[in-house]
């Protein structure tokens, strides 16, 4: 029994012994300061390392950590959510026309939408994406295409993806009662309670399927370069141990896996291999619009 497998057992042991949420409390991964959570980035290591989207300080704690690994010789494949698959040509393209620059390349590769509006606040996402560019690293796009997901929101599985796909995917077969359950919840968290239950099922089916989409831009990136890791850089949701992309990365061959939650507040065990800790980002209260006195909001997964 490994060191993250025996304190599994443990935490576990121990809230069921204990019943409470004290227990959870007592088990939880410790906050880690600095960047010592970045000493596992190296060699095979496939690292998924999370954000709270617009939460700057903390997405500069893990570009500092991701930096001092390239510096000291790590040469990942970068997997990024930020980017639709279906716009790997445009970030191939860019790459090509100007290496070094990074506004190019996301003006490329990530269009505005028809209101003007972009998906992503990129300057956030420039020390990183620059960090590939300077160093020559792989860059994959991660994140399954927004008509995509609605898609399968209303259609199920076959809405967007083919048999020999599903399979690939791992999303043949039904979901396990438990992760789809836990992803309704999640959803429903996300969205402040205020959604109608009929629509949670297919909402989480459409999480599940950037979840698988992502692992297996993981695991095309490890045939593509055995040996040299892989790290994605995606929502703390995405990352998690109990939930999300690790849970689709069954065909993982045998590298380390390492995940780390960027947060604001500690979660509970289970949840990430290591913690860093962050002072929550000033924003809106993020149940406003789902307030009665608020204006109708288009739902969207």
């Amino acid at each position: 029994m490994n060191g993250l497998k025996r304190r599994d057992w443990l935490c576990h042991m121990l809230v069921m012994g204990a019943g409470t949420t004290a227990g959870l409390a007592a088990c939880s991964v410790a906050p880690r300061s600095g960047s010592s959570w970045a000493r596992p980035l190296r060699g095979p290591t496939v690292a998924l390392l999370g954000e709270v989207h617009d939460n700057a300080d903390l997405q500069t704690q893990r570009w500092r950590g991701l930096q001092a690994a390239v510096q000291a010789g790590w040469r990942p494949t970068l997997v990024m959510e930020q980017f639709d698959t279906d716009q790997q040509s445009a970030i191939d393209a860019a790459r090509l026309a100007r290496p070094r620059d990074v506004a190019n390349l996301v003006a490329q590769a990530s269009p505005p939408t028809a209101a003007g509006m972009q998906a992503w606040d990129w300057p956030l996402y420039y020390p990183v994406i620059e960090l590939a560019l300077a160093h020559d690293l792989p860059l994959r796009a991660a994140n399954l295409p927004r008509d995509q997901a609605r898609r399968l929101v209303r259609g199920g599985w076959a809405a967007v993806f083919s048999a020999d796909q599903q399979q690939a995917l791992g999303l043949l077969g039904a979901v396990p009662a438990m992760l789809q359950a836990a992803q309704e919840r999640e959803v429903d968290l996300g969205h402040c309670g205020a959604l109608p239950a009929s629509v949670l099922p297919g909402m989480a089916r459409a999480q599940m399927a950037r979840d698988a989409v992502m692992a297996d831009v993981l695991r095309e990136a490890l045939r593509a370069r055995p040996g040299q890791g892989a790290v994605l850089i995606a929502g703390n949701g995405h990352v998690r141990r109990d939930l999300g992309v690790s849970q689709w990365l069954a065909a993982l061959p045998a590298q380390p896996l390492w995940v780390v939650g960027f947060v604001e507040s500690t979660p509970a065990a289970g949840m990430y291999d290591e913690v860093v800790l962050g002072a929550a980002a000033k924003r809106e209260d993020p149940c406003a619009a789902f307030k009665p006195s608020a204006a109708p909001q288009k739902l969207a997964p």
